[in-house]
């Protein structure tokens, strides 16, 4: 027997946005709280690994009664849980084979991929998740919608996940709402826009920000008026600046901007976990416009996202800047380190943080109409992964991928094997990786030599990351990343005497 993961009175969208805006904060937390005991204890019981996790670590579930009880149970990650245990093991009473999942992956990209499986319970908790906003933001349930697809289709989590969830929104409530999936197919993006859009009261694209930035680009030169359309966005996967909402509200000119985007903050692992709300975009706009960052986040000079989280479906903890949550999800995990750099705030410290710092949020959202479209939910922040990778059109690069091709015969007598690589925008404002190369001594830097190394780096890419495969044969030439050679000690990024960084953020 399963457990069953959305809890009672979940199905009803209209009902749930009432209370989400009318019940206190403080009773949501305490709903919450419950639950993750109860799921621990549980899987104490029920799930073979976890049994055996406790028992490795010395810890006895029986010491568990309350929530600062919890904060002492040891974290699990893939390191010394998800990759330890067979799947069988890591599920309820140590079924895997006989029951009724979708398996999603990972891109591959640190060697080996990992497989997380999904029951349906969790397509609709991600489905009556996707139906508040929907209905919050884009009043679906007063316009006719297209909803296009633009996350990638395949065994990854973002395209299929978020079909699946439409499809159950669209079956189970009275929306005129219909679905079309071209994936991360660019020019099918474009064309149902051009060939459909004019049909229905809105459209709605769900793509990844990088992705996005080329569809409008390339749909405005294909003869697309944006600003003609009434178009949102759904994005996923990665954090982006206001300056991108800035420039995605240029290209769209939407009636209230602070309602027309939105993005999620999600995993394979654990599904959808939190998204964005008009409050919480308000905030970060505010904040970066009065260069506040610092009053709020560790860092005064670079932007977390910011989201809120119904914490009955996910349990949100932080400890030194590092998150875990727990959730029942595929396979149920409890203080499951997610390795993300952030925190959370209470919504209620978070407003009283503001208002010590001249920002009064309950008047900005008088004043930007936006009072009724509130939750009394808690906030997570997340900045990028706190590996040592880049995100790179939403998937991860490591390093090691980049050192094992310099490494080769024909690069050794030429290069250090030395390297920084980031992710930026080229001169026509797409995203591209950027990877400065160090020569040895005496080396001329020379565009051949770019070229070959761009060539076996793309060549290694696309042999070892399955997302960087797939993005490549929709997006094209764009992706292949630029290469820069650098003399010998070029204190720009190799500075003698200094800690190598092999990624810049």
């Amino acid at each position: 027997m399963r457990q069953l993961l959305l809890p009672r009175g979940y199905r009803n969208s209209e009902r749930l946005l009432r209370r989400l805006h009318a019940e206190s904060e403080k009773a949501w937390v305490a709903r919450s709280e419950n639950r993750a005991l109860s799921l621990f204890h549980s899987m104490a019981l029920r799930v073979p690994a976890y049994k055996d996790f406790l028992k490795v670590h010395n810890f006895s579930p029986n010491k568990v009664k309350t929530i600062k009880d919890f904060h002492k149970i040891p974290p699990i990650n893939k390191d010394n849980y998800l990759r330890v245990y067979p799947k069988e093991k890591l599920c309820w009473d140590g079924q895997f084979s006989h029951g009724q999942w979708v398996i999603s992956t990972t891109s591959g990209s640190t060697g080996q991929p990992y497989y997380f499986p999904r029951e349906q319970s969790q397509d609709w908790q991600y489905a009556i998740t996707a139906e508040n906003y929907l209905r919050n933001n884009f009043e679906i349930q007063n316009k006719s919608t297209l909803y296009i697809v633009a996350f990638p289709m395949g065994a990854w989590i973002g395209g299929l996940f978020t079909y699946q969830a439409l499809k159950i929104i669209a079956d189970n409530g009275d929306y005129d709402m219909s679905i079309i999936t071209p994936g991360i197919h660019k020019q099918e993006v474009i064309n149902a826009v051009k060939q459909l859009g004019g049909d229905f009261d809105q459209i709605i694209i769900g793509a990844y920000a990088p992705f996005l930035k080329d569809i409008l680009d390339d749909g405005e030169e294909a003869g697309i008026n944006w600003k003609k359309l009434n178009v949102g966005f759904v994005f996923s996967a990665e954090a982006f600046t206001e300056k991108f909402r800035d420039y995605v509200f240029k290209m769209t000119n939407p009636k209230n901007p602070l309602l027309s985007t939105l993005n999620h903050y999600g995993t394979v692992d654990l599904g959808t976990m939190a998204h964005e709300t008009p409050e919480s975009i308000l905030i970060r706009r505010v904040l970066s416009q009065e260069k506040k960052l610092g009053y709020i986040f560790p860092e005064s000079n670079r932007m977390a996202t910011l989201a809120q989280y119904d914490p009955t479906l996910f349990y949100f903890e932080a400890e030194e800047h590092n998150l875990f949550c727990t959730a029942y999800s595929g396979l149920p995990l409890v203080r499951y380190d997610l390795k993300d750099y952030g925190g959370v705030f209470s919504r209620v410290d978070l407003h009283s943080k503001l208002n010590k710092n001249d920002i009064d949020i309950a008047e900005l959202l008088k004043e930007n109409k936006l009072s009724d479209k509130t939750w009394n939910l808690p906030y997570v922040y997340v900045y990028e992964r706190n590996d040592f990778s880049v995100s790179y059109y939403a998937f991860l690069i490591y390093p090691e991928t980049i050192k094992r091709t310099l490494q080769l015969d024909n690069f050794e007598r030429i290069l250090t094997g030395k390297f920084s690589m980031k992710v930026d925008y080229d001169i026509n404002g797409r995203q591209r990786l950027f990877i400065n190369i160090e020569t040895k001594k005496g080396v001329d830097d020379n565009k051949k030599l770019e070229e070959l190394i761009q060539k076996v780096i793309h060549e290694r890419l696309l042999v070892e990351s399955s997302e960087y495969r797939e993005t490549s044969r929709m997006v094209g030439q764009d992706v292949i990343p630029i290469i820069k050679l650098w003399d010998y000690e070029d204190a720009t990024y190799f500075r003698p005497g200094s800690k190598q960084r092999w990624v810049i953020k």
